[in-house]
């Protein structure tokens, strides 16, 4: 007889990678609808990312970092398609927007995997090894514990 049984994730990651992907979305739009850059609104996405990677860190939730990028797609997509149609026209924006919101995501996501990655990776190594884990596998014999 084999009994399986699984460990559930100690903490949720939901609400802070919501809230994240909502800030990158209001950066994302304020960059694109402007005509003039805005630094402002790029240091708040490096400091939005950095705050959440810190937090991925710090609770081991690193494999987030692979969804986050997705999760912030589905929030900023929208709003980057009209900050383009604001920054370009009508229909001119539309274009630019399919092409940022589809080919120009990569450059974005991938922007955002790697400062998050870096970050979390970082605050992993700092925090060092987890000592609460106890063996993986519990073997009982025939005879049993």
């Amino acid at each position: 007889m084999v009994f399986q049984v699984r460990e559930r994730a100690r903490g949720n990651v939901t609400a802070p990678m919501m809230l994240w992907a909502t800030v990158m979305a209001v950066v994302i739009f304020i960059i694109e609808a402007n005509r003039n850059k805005q630094p402002d609104a790029v240091w708040a996405g490096v400091i939005a990312t950095a705050l959440f990677g810190i937090y991925l860190g710090w609770r081991r939730r690193g494999a987030a970092v692979f969804i986050a990028p997705l999760v912030s797609w589905l929030f900023a997509w929208i709003p980057l398609w009209i900050a383009a149609m604001i920054h370009h026209g009508f229909i001119k924006g539309l274009f630019v927007g399919l092409f940022l919101v589809t080919i120009g995501w990569i450059g974005i996501g991938f922007l955002e995997f790697f400062g998050l990655g870096i970050v979390t990776f970082v605050v992993r190594i700092f925090r060092g090894p987890s000592n609460t884990r106890g063996p993986d596998v519990i073997v009982f014999g025939p005879d049993g514990p």
